[in-house]
């Protein structure tokens, strides 16, 4: 399934998400920007070529739901703030750099997603975010190696694997350790089409480490 939304208001303070997001009807153009119905309230963080769709695995809102059963019911698929859910994959199985067909486009996995406060400000419950992060539930973004249009119900499928690639599970787990195994940062700076972002986050890990 495919989702899109516009920005609107969220927590105290004036700031604003579009973590909202509600299905798309019909076909979508996916340009090198994301789903052309689309859009992101802050741009530091969200979207971009590196971060053009963001994908969220299905299954992952069970595991969550079982966590925080006094909100099952709002967690369901298109919740989070993701541009298109699936079954049957997720950051265990999803490597860094795996192309997929996604209707007529080509897109690829560029990085994990990093969960923050908003998450918990969407759901009005403390703690889903902390969850997320210890769990490794983070869902993923892709850039967008060439442009097509896509409509729920269409073809999903890879289209390669990349030697010398590393999991998203793999990744998560390896950066979160309180002090993380050099050689295991070293992999994952090295996996094939990792964003320059994170690229640099794990050798200035490293840096610190050494």
């Amino acid at each position: 399934r495919l989702f899109s939304g516009t920005p609107r208001y969220i927590g105290d303070e004036g700031q604003f998400s579009a973590i909202w997001k509600q299905p798309v009807e019909g076909a979508v153009r996916i340009t090198r920007e994301g789903l052309a119905r689309d859009a992101q309230a802050d741009r530091r963080v969200h979207g971009g070529p590196e971060k053009a769709v963001h994908h969220y695995a299905a299954d992952n809102y069970a595991r969550l739901a079982a966590r925080f059963p006094g909100i099952a019911g709002d967690l369901v698929v298109g919740s989070i703030g993701e541009n298109v859910s699936t079954s049957g994959i997720d950051e265990t199985t999803v490597c860094i750099g795996d192309i997929y067909r996604l209707g007529t486009a080509l897109v690829q996995v560029s990085q994990p997603r990093r969960p923050c406060w908003k998450i918990d400000a969407r759901y009005g419950l403390a703690g889903i975010t902390a969850f997320i992060n210890e769990s490794g539930l983070t869902g993923w973004y892709y850039r967008v190696l060439e442009e097509g249009t896509a409509a729920a119900g269409d073809a999903f499928a890879l289209e390669e694997r990349l030697p010398g690639t590393i999991s998203l599970d793999f990744l998560w787990t390896s950066w979160h350790r309180h002090r993380p195994d050099a050689e295991r940062l070293r992999a994952i700076a090295q996996a094939p089409c990792l964003t320059p972002a994170w690229v640099k986050k794990i050798d200035d890990r490293l840096a610190w480490l050494a």
